[in-house]
């Protein structure tokens, strides 16, 4: 507690001069007396969270990251440090001194810490961004922004690759002789946090990183999870969901149903995301240490508590022993490839709450270090067993949910599937899909969502009845259909809820045989028409390949019939053959009934009973029925290509690249080319495009042959008739 002494006093002057203007009278002095001065008693003045404070690392005024400069001449900290080190230095950083703000303009005095005035001032109360290094502006920010302007780290992608392309080296295996280590920092939480936002980590190119880790709402914020002024981890609001917690270190055996991959590879998906990390962690280093004797020809160690935290390994023993652990020491060796693996792991060892901050990001970053360095490793670390992501809809780092980070909004159109909190919005407003006269889908109950890092727990339980789901009984298809997996009513004649409804309200697709006939009306149909694009089915359309007819998701043809659902199979529903959270397949279902299958790989080989017809005419009727799919979906490509050639314009599909339909004029089986990119196909027909749509569809439900496989083979086999009835010959439609 701190006291203020008011003291209160009272001066007066008593003297006065009385002139006596008449009869020459001698002036006289009157003296008034002083009146006695009283102390006031003492005011107390109570200081908020000074106890906290004073027990936080912010106020320990003996800690290195305050005295690191106490023998330096001059003995002050430098421009270049004092934001984060001194009271002064972030004061003068946010301008709140006067100066500019956004810079350090000097060096500040040794002897501070960080007080209240720190981060209680008019410039703090104002703040609502950080920059990080990488140069990335974070907006929005509430008083977090207080706390990430030093728990940033001081590196990024950015950095590296500037140091990098400044050795001008020949390659990622030459040592750059004039390079150090770049080191992130301490306690770069806020980077950890925002993920690929903030690029904290190094990034390897062409891969996609989690975004800013969406934890419980109000638990995702430096100060939703860390008491504001003794800094330390709130656990009380932890035990809330995490049963057993009752210390910070009972944090590290967390494991979630959003993370259920078995990221270091060893087998266990029950320890906690913690052990998962230093699990890579491990296989990282083996990999640095391998990588420095057989390529960099010096053998690297790492200490965490001295700089420069990686040492040449004189005797080879994998450790930093006695001298070795010398500045004279450091690592001097550095390749591009081995620069980028260290950061990483420095990144991983530097924050020690990485694994609630953003355990996911880490792991990436740390994953593909390994697979970086493993291509020029003799023998390379075994990633075979370990997981880079999650399962899909955990998968925050893949595009189904990071092709809105530059805008930082999931449009309408595409929230209710695409981010965590548009599925809930369009059940709670009893969303509907609908298509425009031209064959447009519209969906209403939805409203622009922000950009998410995969599902949330809330995307499908229903936070006001928790952990129910929410209940779906009649889910709308694109068609304009109907469909529901429910058969059960209650006591006043209302369908009762199924699970798998929710899984169909995103696994329908987004197109079907009514958008394309609306799409394509009045066409002629064996006529290139320029204003045609390619439409595409979406992935995953699961859902309409089971109801098969009724949902029409693929293209059907006109005059012939198609299967509708599929409840020949015992198990003929989401939940019934995937995992909830896993999303993989329940193989131990299928073995049962076929002994043979006891791989998600060998389920490929099942043929039911009742199919004993060569679907695709090559003779073999005991091949499992995704072979049968499979030749069909190759006849159809081929049927695809013959017909654009003869139109004037050859084609190639890729399934991987939007929009999938590409030109090839020299006919080499790649995409022509110009500086823009790849050039889309651009010469459909009514009819080719009929046709693609369906190979389209055959490739994007991977399932497709477990979920309904003989409206899938009705529908091929109707596509390639479509385009050459002669290839047709032999095969067999359902």
């Amino acid at each position: 507690m701190r006291r203020t002494t008011l003291l209160l006093g009272l001066i007066l002057v008593g003297a006065a001069l009385v002139l006596v203007a008449c009869g020459g009278g001698t002036p006289t002095e009157e003296v008034v007396a002083t009146p006695e001065v009283t102390e006031a008693p003492m005011a107390e003045v109570v200081i908020p969270f000074m106890e906290k404070w004073e027990a936080s690392p912010h106020a320990d005024a003996t800690a290195e990251a305050f005295r690191h400069w106490d023998e330096e001449d001059p003995k002050e900290i430098p421009a270049s440090c004092a934001k984060c080190h001194s009271e002064s230095g972030y004061l003068d950083f946010l301008g709140a001194d006067g100066s500019a703000a956004g810079t350090v303009d000097a060096a500040a005095q040794i002897g501070s810490v960080v007080s209240c005035v720190t981060c209680h001032n008019d410039a703090t109360m104002a703040k609502t961004s950080v920059v990080f290094p990488s140069g990335v502006e974070v907006t929005g920010l509430g008083d977090e922004s207080r706390c990430m302007e030093c728990h940033q780290g001081r590196a990024s992608t950015v950095q590296v690759n500037a140091a990098i392309e400044k050795a001008a080296v020949a390659d990622e295996d030459t040592v750059m002789p004039e390079q150090g280590f770049i080191n992130i920092h301490y306690f770069p939480a806020g980077a950890t946090l925002y993920g690929t936002v903030a690029k904290g980590g190094y990034e390897y190119d062409g891969n996609a990183y989690d975004a800013k880790f969406r934890h419980t709402e109000g638990l995702d914020t430096c100060l939703g999870c860390h008491d504001t002024h003794s800094l330390e981890v709130k656990i009380e609001s932890c035990t809330l969901c995490h049963e057993g917690v009752t210390t910070v270190d009972d944090l590290k055996n967390v494991r979630m149903a959003g993370s259920l991959a078995d990221y270091d590879g060893d087998g266990d998906v029950a320890e906690g995301v913690y052990y998962e990390m230093d699990g890579l962690r491990t296989m990282l280093l083996t990999a640095m240490q391998a990588y420095s004797a057989e390529v960099a020809a010096s053998p690297i160690a790492y200490s965490p508590d001295a700089y420069p935290y990686f040492f040449v390994d004189t005797n080879a023993n994998g450790s930093v022993d006695g001298e070795e652990g010398t500045a004279a020491n450091g690592y001097k060796s550095w390749t591009p490839r081995l620069l980028k693996a260290a950061y990483n792991y420095q990144l991983s060892v530097k924050d020690p709450g990485a694994f609630a901050h953003g355990g996911k990001y880490i792991m990436q970053l740390m994953y593909d270090a390994i697979e970086s360095l493993n291509e020029k490793l003799g023998t390379p670390v075994d990633l075979s067993t370990a997981s880079r992501i999650d399962p899909g809809h955990f998968a925050g780092s893949q595009m189904a949910f990071r092709d809105w980070d530059d805008t930082g909004e999931v449009p309408a159109s595409c929230a209710k599937c695409h981010s965590a909190t548009g599925l809930p919005e369009f059940i709670h407003n009893a969303g509907t899909t609908a298509l425009t006269g031209t064959g447009s889908l519209l969906i209403t109950g939805v409203v622009g969502q922000p950009a998410s890092n995969g599902f949330l727990c809330s995307t499908c339980h229903d936070e006001a009845n928790w952990p129910a789901r929410y209940p779906v009984t009649t889910v709308p298809f694109p068609s304009g259909a109907k469909l529901t997996f429910s058969t059960e009513k209650d006591a006043d004649g209302n369908l009762v809820p199924v699970d798998s409804n929710l899984c169909i309200e995103c696994h329908q697709g987004r197109e079907s045989t009514v958008s394309l006939d609306k799409y394509l009306a009045g066409k002629d149909p064996n006529t290139v028409d320029a204003m045609i694009s390619f439409k595409n089915i979406h992935y995953f359309a699961a859902g309409a390949t089971l109801f098969g007819d009724a949902a029409k998701g693929a293209y059907q043809y006109e005059g012939q019939t198609y299967l509708g659902q599929n409840t020949q199979h015992p198990l003929n529903q989401c939940t019934q053959c995937h995992g909830t959270h896993e999303l993989d397949v329940k193989v131990t279902a299928c073995v049962a009934c076929h002994p043979g299958a006891d791989s998600a790989e060998k389920l490929e080989t099942i043929r039911g009973a009742s199919s004993t017809a060569d679907y695709d005419g090559d003779g073999d009727v005991t091949e499992g029925i995704y072979g049968e799919i499979d030749t069909m979906r190759s006849a159809l490509y081929e049927a695809v290509k013959a017909d654009a050639k003869k139109n004037g314009t050859p084609v190639v599909y890729s399934a991987a690249a939007y929009p999938y339909f590409f030109v090839d004029a020299d006919e080499n089986g790649e995409p022509d080319t110009t500086d823009a990119g790849a050039v889309r196909y651009n010469a459909w027909t009514p009819t080719l495009l009929r046709a693609a749509f369906n190979l389209q569809y055959a490739y994007k439900d991977p399932g497709a042959f477990a979920h309904n496989p003989k409206y899938v083979i009705q529908f091929l086999y109707d596509s390639i008739a479509s385009l050459d009835k002669a290839a047709v010959a032999g095969m067999t439609r359902p």
